[in-house]
């Protein structure tokens, strides 16, 4: 059918005033919309130029340009390409050549632990007891101050028999109560008058959760595992809410000095969030950081849901989250105290125990994930990482809940039969690769205790990639430094910094760096639902992205420790800058 428009001559004039005054606001109308789109989308803010960028996103695995807008990058490709999106405010900077990566996610940490520990004393790589001794006395006397001399970072074997003794602390701090944590935190070291201002005797119980140890005459040693920990910790005075802040501002340039833009914060970060949300409304928070509350006790209840839905509601955006809960069901292998199978070599019958009752533990998994919350579980040791799956798979399967992702963290040391288990889509294998030193002062102890069959299997990230898993790699800092860099060459050598034992300790578990790199970024982001907003360099992904200082795809593996971040960019924001 044909439609046919007939005008008067009469209407004619008219209807052209008509046409050429509706065409003019048409081109006026499209003209606005061009600036705006120019304004919102064409010019970028920043633009990172002559770069060789490791993107990470498989579809475009290097750039050499990237081009941010607010929060978000609107570009990645070629330094020409990116030129349409420079106009006269945006800020370039060239790279030089350097290499460009993905922000790193660091999926374990105890920020504010991590943080205050940065003012105490450092035992991290002591080799013998006149060494430690050595570090405690400077520290003695550089701070007279102090009412409470606290430190961390020893190792078993710096010790005869594996454990340290009151009377080496004695030696050196007599007239002040003294703590020193080892690196792994589950077990702590006291002095006699730490002890007795914990009314700690022969004849103190051990608690349900830990134990004091003793010599043969029954008297205390100094060491404490575990919960007894606590008989002497909850005397040490609370630090303020100003020392807090100032601690947790020294661990942010920490984190953005290294290049870490994403942290998963797996204890001591709840009970804080307020002050870190003090930092945000400053203006001065440089890390995303996700936050998991702690269920410290077995069993849940109405009171524990209430207190997680109210924190979540309160913080719950691309900064700052609470998501999740952590569950601690076991120890630590070096001390004897993750959950086995079968018992520890030379230990009787010890096989190490769960902190948590199986029916416990799996119907506290099942209602947090019918809820939708996202459980991460320490489970170390061969038992607690098998009933771990279990729980995982049940509670998953019966929930329906199939975007839910629930983590194992550390994962140590897994039974044969359970590798397959970890191609489940909703189980994220969380490692700390520099766990697996293997030099002797760090894993001695370690290897001892499991034996020479269960060692086999002793951190092993290319069995769960092989098994179909998913791997997400974090510190624990302060376990082991903040800094990603010596763990990641941790993961693709499996040597220590002499280069022992050559070709690897367990070889087959090494994985490429390209795995490595993707375990430190999209493995990260992938944890925790979030790896299409970040994790890799792409538009519409958020501006978190480092420079570094020297190329780890064309250096030998064996300096990876020793890079660092000369550029930090979080959401579009330079947070740390050495580059020129």
């Amino acid at each position: 059918m044909i439609f046919k428009l007939t005008i008067s001559r009469k209407n004619q004039s008219s209807f052209s005033k008509l046409f050429f005054n509706g065409s003019l606001i048409l081109v006026f109308l499209w003209l606005i919309l061009e600036t705006a789109c120019c304004r919102n989308l064409g010019l970028a803010e920043l633009v990172i130029t002559d770069a060789k960028i490791y993107t990470v996103n498989p579809d475009q695995p290097w750039a050499e340009a990237v081009a941010i807008k607010g929060e978000w990058i609107i570009f990645v490709g070629s330094d020409e390409q990116v030129k349409k999106y420079i106009g006269p405010k945006t800020k370039v900077i060239e790279a030089g050549g350097r290499l460009g990566l993905p922000g790193l996610q660091d999926s374990h940490v105890h920020f504010l632990s991590g943080s205050l520990n940065l003012n105490r004393v450092d035992l991290a790589g002591t080799r013998t007891v006149d060494e430690i001794q050595a570090r405690i006395r400077k520290f003695v006397f550089d701070h007279p101050e102090l009412t409470w001399i606290q430190g961390r970072g020893w190792m078993y074997s710096a010790f005869p028999g594996n454990l340290p003794h009151r009377k080496y602390l004695d030696e050196v701090i007599p007239d002040r109560p003294a703590i020193m944590r080892c690196a792994d935190g589950h077990t702590t070291w006291v002095n006699s008058l730490a002890l007795k201002m914990a009314k700690i005797d022969r004849n103190t119980p051990d608690p349900p959760d830990g134990q004091i140890v003793r010599d043969e005459k029954g008297e205390p040693t100094g060491v404490l595992l575990e919960g007894a920990s606590r008989l002497v910790s909850r005397l040490i005075p609370e630090p303020t809410l100003e020392e807090k802040l100032e601690a947790l501002r020294t661990g942010l340039k920490e984190a953005a000095k290294w290049g870490v833009t994403c942290a998963h914060g797996l204890g001591g970060e709840f009970e804080v969030l307020d002050l870190f949300n003090q930092i945000r409304q400053a203006g001065s928070l440089t890390l995303r950081l996700i936050v998991t509350m702690p269920i410290s006790h077995p069993g849940l209840n109405e009171k524990d849901f209430k207190a997680y839905e109210a924190a979540r509601a309160k913080y719950n955006d691309h900064w700052l989250a609470v998501r999740g809960v952590k569950i601690m069901l076991d120890g630590v292998i070096d001390a004897g105290t993750a959950a086995m199978l079968t018992p520890y070599e030379g230990m009787g019958e010890n096989k190490g125990k769960l902190f948590w009752e199986p029916d416990d533990y799996l119907k506290a998994v099942t209602e947090l994930t019918r809820r939708g919350i996202q459980v991460s579980t320490h489970a170390v040791g061969d038992r607690a990482i098998k009933l771990t799956l279990e729980a995982y798979e049940k509670a998953l399967k019966e929930s329906g809940r199939v975007n839910l992702r629930h983590k194992i963290e550390h994962v140590e040391c897994v039974a044969a039969d359970d590798f397959p288990r970890f191609a489940h889509p909703g189980i994220i294998a969380s490692f700390q690769p520099l766990h697996a030193n293997p030099d002797p002062i760090w894993m001695s102890a370690w290897i001892k205790n499991v034996g020479p069959e269960r060692v086999q299997r002793a951190f092993p990230w290319k069995s769960v990639l092989k098994a179909g898993g998913k791997i997400a790699f974090g510190s624990d800092w302060p376990v082991v430094t903040l800094n990603p860099w010596p763990g990641l060459q941790m993961a693709v050598t499996r040597e220590d910094w002499t280069g022992r034992p050559h070709g690897g300790w367990i070889p087959r578990e090494k994985l490429t760096l390209e795995e490595a790199i993707y375990a430190y970024t999209l493995g990260g982001a992938y944890a925790l639902n979030e790896e299409k907003l970040r994790g890799s360099i792409e538009p519409g992904k958020l501006a978190d992205l480092i420079i570094l200082s020297q190329n780890i795809f064309e250096i030998p593996v064996s300096e990876i420790r020793h890079t660092r971040s000369i550029l930090t960019i979080v959401g579009g924001q330079i947070v740390h800058r050495e580059l020129d």
